[in-house]
């Protein structure tokens, strides 16, 4: 018996197609103008009728692993995919608006300065008293509350201020006593009003002497020769030069601590002669630090100092900031931006809504029947947030300044 050979094939002559009667099955799809179609060379058995049982066989075979094929590939993608238009509807119902503006454009002027401390909450602690430091109960960068104690001083001006005391109650005892044993002689005519008089005087100043010492040992606290250093207000100790077994004179002009609030710190910026001119107080600024290079500070210049500095030739400005997290550490470095307006008319627009795609500038903006059109711009300067125009826009345009890329990349492509 001869062995049988099956091809399946493609066929895109339709000629071919009908010499060999291939009909294509719709439930099949292939690609456009193809068929598919078996080519069968049939044998004879030793009768001389053809053998057609096998080719039936594997004919249904290839039909079925053909369907099962196809039914993998049959959905269409331009069933499945969006159109572009309804991506663009999608992503504007979403987006936000701006509408660009004519307005005076701003200038930006960028100065150096530094974190200084705020002079209006900066005590310093000096001692009253001399004497040797005990010990300390705080150091640099503590954070004290008002009344807590600093240092503890083993004074011999206390001391004496002690004694001085007891001196002082027994002048008025013995004051009080003269003037007793005169008003008494004086009813009897045997002392003078004179002598009276000098009595009363020399208990007035017992009596002020008592009071001097009590007043100063009120001022000085402690007890005994101890003498105690207290916080006068709650802040950070930002300056230490004291230390354990240091011995202190009382007219010493050196203080022991500084403290300071560091809720509100100041930004003193320099300002050199040639833009004077365009500095004025309230002003708004931006300060950046080279710790917190992603953090922005916002404040206003609350003060010009009108000295210039003799060696630098610059003016100092002040900006004044909260500081409520303590992020901002006296002596940090500062860049600060300050802007003010300029005399020239531009459009203004966002600067987040500007696309810089091959080395040009574009917007997306929507006309009148809310459709998404892409425009070149020309960018005059950058100032901030805010981007001026030199072109491409007209004051009412309407900008679109969420999902604009997104956008562009759709009418783009």
């Amino acid at each position: 018996m001869k062995k049988q050979s099956f091809n399946p094939l493609y066929f895109r002559q339709p000629q071919l197609r009908d010499r060999l009667a291939l009909v294509g099955d719709k439930r099949y799809k292939l690609p456009k103008g193809h068929f598919f179609g078996i080519v069968m060379r049939v044998s004879t058995d030793a009768s001389g009728q053809p053998i057609r049982r096998h080719a039936i066989a594997v004919l249904a075979g290839l039909l079925l692993l053909g369907g099962v094929t196809s039914c993998g590939t049959s959905a269409k993608p331009e069933d499945t995919a969006p159109t572009k238009a309804h991506q663009e509807t999608n992503l504007l119902a979403t987006a936000t608006f701006d509408t660009a503006k004519l307005e005076n454009a701003q200038n930006e002027l960028n100065l150096t300065g530094k974190i200084t401390f705020n002079q209006d909450q900066v005590v310093k602690v000096f001692p009253l008293v001399g004497g040797h430091i005990e010990s300390l109960k705080a150091d640099l960068g503590d954070f004290v509350k008002k009344g807590q104690t600093l240092a503890v001083i083993r004074s011999g001006d206390l001391a004496d201020l002690e004694q001085q005391g007891i001196a002082a109650r027994g002048q008025l005892s013995v004051a009080q006593k003269n003037l007793q044993v005169t008003e008494d002689m004086a009813k009897a005519g045997l002392s003078s009003q004179r002598e009276l008089v000098a009595s009363k005087e020399q208990l007035q100043a017992a009596k002020g002497e008592v009071n001097r010492v009590n007043e100063r040992r009120q001022i000085l606290g402690g007890n005994g020769s101890v003498y105690v250093v207290k916080a006068p207000m709650s802040g950070f100790i930002v300056e230490k030069t004291a230390s354990q077994g240091m011995e202190l004179r009382s007219d010493d002009p050196e203080n022991l601590f500084t403290i300071s609030n560091l809720d509100r710190v100041w930004v003193l910026a320099n300002v050199y002669e040639s833009d004077l001119a365009n500095i004025h107080e309230g002003d708004p600024a931006t300060i950046t630090t080279i710790s917190y290079p992603d953090k922005v500070f916002h404040g206003k210049i609350d003060k010009i100092f009108n000295v210039l500095d003799p060696d630098s030739k610059t003016l100092k400005v002040r900006v004044t900031l909260n500081n409520a997290d303590y992020r901002l550490k006296p002596e940090m470095f500062a860049n600060v931006s300050v802007t003010y307006a300029g005399h020239d008319q531009r459009v203004g627009i966002p600067s987040g809504a500007i696309v810089f795609d091959k080395n040009r500038n574009f917007v997306v903006t929507v006309n009148q029947h809310n459709q998404p059109i892409v425009r070149e711009v020309d960018v005059y300067k950058t100032v901030g947030q805010k981007t001026y125009l030199s072109g491409g826009l007209s004051a009412g345009d309407r900008v679109v300044t969420t999902n604009h890329l997104l956008i562009y990349n759709a009418l783009s492509n």
